[in-house]
């Protein structure tokens, strides 16, 4: 969990994220959301609940934030390593720079 800024600067929400790389005092992680995959780089958890999401949740993968870590409020659980490898699988093929 992760309190994620608004654009705007004026406020902030509460939200689940995936983690996915730490630089330093900063993470780059990727918006958790209950709405369904609409592009073909959202990911369906399939393990949603053993994850310990409360809701069916997609990763958005065209969603990335780069955060301070002390934006971080909580870890909640771990993906499966299904699910892990499907987040990756759409990585590779999708969002990974190819230049």
């Amino acid at each position: 969990m992760a309190n994620i800024p608004f654009t705007n600067g004026a406020d902030s929400k509460k939200r689940p994220i995936l983690l996915l790389w730490l630089d330093g005092e900063d993470v780059v992680a990727s918006a958790v959301t209950s709405a369904k995959p609409r592009s073909q780089t959202d990911v369906f958890l399939n393990d949603w609940s053993v994850s310990g999401l409360r809701v069916a949740s997609t990763v958005r993968l065209s969603r990335l934030d780069c955060l301070e870590k002390s934006l971080l409020l909580a870890k909640i659980g771990q993906i499966s390593q299904a699910d892990a490898a499907a987040v990756k699988q759409v990585w590779e093929l999708y969002v990974k720079p190819q230049f």
